[in-house]
C-alpha cells in the first residue's frame, strides 16, 4: 500500500508548489536520476535532467549547466529530493524567460505551470449557465461571468459539480444525500467533493490522482478537465446505437453493425459527420476535430446537407476569408437551433474540445438518419442481456480507473489479450512475463492467442476457476467467459487489498465469509437488528442492511429521515439510490446501480460490502485508538482518490459465490 501514499516533502511551500500527480512524478525521476542512492550531485543534474528531459526540452544541456553554476558554488553537494524540487523551479523559471512567456512549460510526464484555455471557459460556463440556470440551490450564483475565476471559486463546495454529474447522465447521484447548507462547512465540502469525485469516476470521467483537496482550492486546469469531460459525456449521451439505432444506415451488414458498436462515441460521431458530408459531395475524409475542421468547409457542407432550408447568401463556400466563412458557419448553426459552444476563431485555431462539442450538439439536433428496419431488427436481435450490460459497464470503469488505458468495450477491446496483461500486472505486480508477451498493434491471430494464452495461465496461477476457459474464447469475444474472468480478476484485487491492509496479517487469506462476518458484527455492535445471510439473501433489496452498516461504520452518514421502509418497489429503489450515494460520499468508490441492489446481484453485493469495509478499515488511527478527522483537512479524501489501484479494488470487485 506503500506505494500508493502521496509524496510528502518537508517545506509546506515547496509542497504546495506542485499536485501529488506531479510530485510522484518528479520523484520518479529523480530516482531514476540516481538520487535514491545518495550519489546523484548538482554536477550531475544537468545531464541527468537533458536525458530524462526534465523542466521541459527548450534548454540545451550546456545551458543548463550554467545555470547549475550561476545558481550554486558547490556542483558536488549530494542532492536530496527537496534540492532536486528547487532546482527544477528555478529551471522552469528560466525556461519561462527563454521563451518570454510562461503560458505553457512541459516537462517529460508533467506540466507545472498550468494554463487553460479561455475559449473553452468560457463555452463551459456558457454551458452551465444554460442548463443549471433555473436550479434552486444554484441560481443564486448564476449566471457565471465567463470573464472571471468565479467557476473555480463556486465550485470549490462541490455543489455544481454534483449538479453537473446529473445532467450529464440523470440519477447517478442522489440530490438528498449533496449538503447544500447556505453555509457549509470543510468537512461538508469535502463529502460533496468525494461524492464528486466517485461519482465522476462511475460516469467514466478519469480521475487519476485527483484528489478532493485539488478541488477544494479550485485547481483550475484540473476543475476545468472534469467540466469538459462531463460535458462530452452528456453531449455525446446518445451517439451510440442504444439511444439511436438510426446509426445502423452508417454501416452495410452485420459485421460492420458489431463493429460500430464497439468504438467509442468520438469515432462514431467521425463516421457520422463523414456519411453526411458524402451525401453533399464532400471530397475529403474529415479524421479529427482540429485541423481537418479548421478551414470551415466540411461544417458549410455538413449544415447544407442536414439543413438546406436555413442556407442563407453568402455561402460559406464562397467566402475565402476564413474567419469569415467561420462566422458564416456559426449563423447557420444557430438557425436550427444549436447552442453556441465555440467562436469563429476557434473553428479556425482547430481547437478540438470546443469543435468536438460543436459537431455532438449538430447531431443533437439534425442527425439526418432514418431508421433502416433490417439493421435496426438485426441490432435488437443482438442486444445485450441488461444484467451483462450492467456488469460489461461495471468492469469498464473498473480498468478505466486503474489508469492503465481507457477502453469503450470489454468484448473488443481486451481481445488482443494486452490490455488485460496490464491489468494481471497492476492488480499482481510483476505476475505478467513481458517478454512473451506480444505488443499492439498486432495483426496476426496466433500472436493474439498467445497474450490471451498468457492472460488465462496468470488466472490459473492465481487459483481462478478457468474451467473450459482458454485464450481464443477471449480473442472471439466470448462474453460469459470474459465476464466470468473479470469477475474472478476483480474479487481477487478486493481481497488482496483488504489482506494487505495493516489490520490484518499478511498470511491470512481474507473469503468472502471473513466480508459477510464483518458486515454482519458491525450492524449488530452498533445496536441493530439487520442481518446478511449471503450475499444472496433477498431482504438486501429493501436497503436496509446497506444502510445499518453504512450507520455503523460513520454514525453521520445516513439521515434517517430520508430512509424508507423498503417494501414496496419504489420505496426500496429510493433506499438504493440513498445507499450508493451515501456510500460514494464516504470514500466507496462503487460502480454498482441501484438495479443492482433491487435484484440483489450478489456479485455487486459483495461489491459494496466489501468497499465500505476497505473504506473502514483504511481510515487513520490516532495514537488514543479514535478515528482521524482527517475530512476537515481533506487528507483523507487524497488517500482515497490518489490511490488509484487501492480506489478501483474497491469499485468492483463483487462475488458470485456470496455465502459459500
Amino acid at each position: 500500500m506503500a506505494g500508493f501514499e502521496g509524496v510528502v516533502v518537508s517545506d509546506p511551500w515547496l509542497q504546495n508548489q506542485f499536485t501529488q500527480v506531479e510530485l510522484r512524478s518528479l520523484k520518479s525521476q529523480f530516482l531514476a536520476s540516481g538520487g535514491g542512492r545518495g550519489s546523484l550531485t548538482l554536477r550531475d543534474l544537468s545531464a541527468t535532467m537533458s536525458r530524462l528531459k526534465i523542466a521541459g526540452d527548450c534548454l540545451t544541456e550546456d545551458e543548463r549547466a550554467a545555470f547549475l553554476r550561476e545558481s550554486y558554488p558547490d556542483l558536488d553537494h549530494h542532492v536530496d529530493f527537496e534540492l532536486f524540487l528547487r532546482v527544477y523551479l528555478k529551471m522552469q523559471g528560466r525556461v519561462g524567460a527563454k521563451n518570454s512567456s510562461s503560458a505553457f512549460l512541459k516537462a517529460a510526464t508533467t506540466t507545472l505551470l498550468h494554463t487553460i484555455s479561455e475559449s473553452e471557459k468560457a463555452s463551459y460556463v456558457s454551458h452551465i449557465n444554460n442548463y443549471l440556470g433555473e436550479d434552486p440551490f444554484l441560481k443564486k450564483y448564476l449566471p457565471i461571468d465567463p470573464t472571471t475565476d468565479d467557476l473555480f471559486e463556486i465550485a470549490k463546495d462541490g455543489v455544481l459539480l454534483c449538479k453537473l454529474i446529473n445532467l450529464a447522465v440523470p440519477g447517478t447521484i442522489d440530490e438528498r444525500v449533496i449538503n447544500t447548507k447556505r453555509v457549509l462547512n470543510l468537512w461538508e465540502k469535502n463529502e460533496n467533493l468525494m461524492l464528486f469525485l466517485n461519482s465522476a469516476k462511475a460516469i467514466g470521467c478519469t480521475v487519476v490522482n485527483i484528489g478532493t483537496q485539488d478541488l477544494a482550492e479550485g485547481r483550475p486546469h484540473l476543475v476545468l478537465g472534469l467540466i469538459s469531460q462531463i460535458i462530452k459525456i452528456q453531449l455525446l449521451a446518445d451517439v451510440n446505437l442504444k439511444n439511436t439505432p438510426q446509426l445502423v444506415e452508417l454501416v452495410d451488414d452485420s459485421k460492420d453493425v458489431e463493429e460500430l458498436m464497439s468504438l467509442p462515441p468520438e469515432k462514431i460521431l467521425l463516421r457520422w459527420m463523414n456519411f453526411q458530408l458524402k451525401k453533399g459531395g464532400f471530397r475529403r475524409l474529415i479524421t479529427n476535430f482540429s485541423s481537418d475542421v479548421k478551414d470551415g468547409e466540411a461544417y458549410a457542407c455538413l449544415l447544407n446537407v442536414l439543413a438546406p432550408e436555413h442556407s442563407r447568401k453568402p455561402y460559406p463556400s464562397t467566402v475565402k476569408d476564413l474567419l469569415e466563412r467561420a462566422k458564416l458557419v456559426l449563423e447557420h448553426a444557430d438557425r436550427i437551433g444549436c447552442k453556441r459552444y465555440l467562436t469563429p476563431k476557434d473553428i479556425v485555431e482547430g481547437s478540438p474540445n470546443l469543435n468536438l462539442a460543436f459537431v455532438a450538439h449538430i447531431f443533437q439536433k439534425r442527425n439526418g438518419l432514418s431508421s433502416q428496419m433490417k439493421q435496426v431488427t438485426f441490432l435488437e436481435a443482438n442486444s445485450d442481456d441488461p444484467q451483462v450490460s450492467r456488469e460489461e459497464k461495471a468492469f469498464r470503469l473498473w480498468i478505466n480507473s486503474l489508469g492503465i488505458s481507457n477502453i469503450n468495450n470489454v468484448f473488443e477491446d481486451l481481445k488482443n489479450g494486452w490490455l488485460l496483461l496490464e491489468v494481471l500486472d497492476k492488480v499482481s505486480p510483476g505476475i505478467v512475463c513481458w517478454k512473451s508477451a506480444n505488443k499492439p498493434p498486432i495483426k496476426m491471430l496466433f500472436k493474439k492467442v498467445e497474450n490471451c494464452n498468457q492472460v488465462v495461465k496468470i488466472g490459473k496461477q492465481l487459483k481462478f476457476s478457468l474451467v473450459n476457459i482458454a485464450g481464443h474464447d477471449i480473442v472471439q469475444g466470448n462474453k460469459k467467459l470474459i465476464l466470468a474472468f473479470l469477475w474472478q480478476l476483480m474479487r481477487y484485487n478486493i481481497l488482496q487489498l483488504l489482506k494487505n491492509l495493516r489490520f490484518h496479517s499478511r498470511e491470512k487469506e481474507i473469503k468472502d465469509i471473513d466480508i459477510l462476518n464483518w458486515a454482519n458484527n458491525k450492524v449488530k455492535d452498533s445496536g441493530r437488528y439487520s442481518r446478511l445471510d449471503s450475499f444472496k439473501d433477498r431482504s438486501l433489496s429493501s436497503g436496509i442492511f446497506f444502510l445499518d452498516l453504512l450507520s455503523a461504520v460513520e454514525h453521520r452518514a445516513v439521515n434517517w429521515n430520508l430512509v424508507t421502509k423498503g417494501q414496496s418497489d419504489e420505496e426500496k429503489k429510493m433506499n438504493a439510490s440513498y445507499i450508493i450515494s451515501v456510500a460514494r460520499k464516504l470514500g466507496c468508490s462503487v460502480f454498482l446501480l441501484p438495479k443492482d441492489i433491487l435484484e440483489v446481484n450478489q456479485k455487486m453485493m459483495l461489491t459494496l460490502t466489501a468497499s465500505i469495509m476497505y473504506w473502514y478499515l483504511k481510515r487513520p488511527i490516532t495514537e488514543d485508538g479514535s478515528v482521524s478527522s482527517d475530512g476537515e483537512n481533506g487528507s483523507s479524501s487524497e488517500s482515497t482518490s490518489s490511490s488509484t489501484s487501492d480506489d478501483s479494488g474497491s469499485e468492483s470487485s463483487s462475488d458470485d459465490s456470496g455465502g459459500r
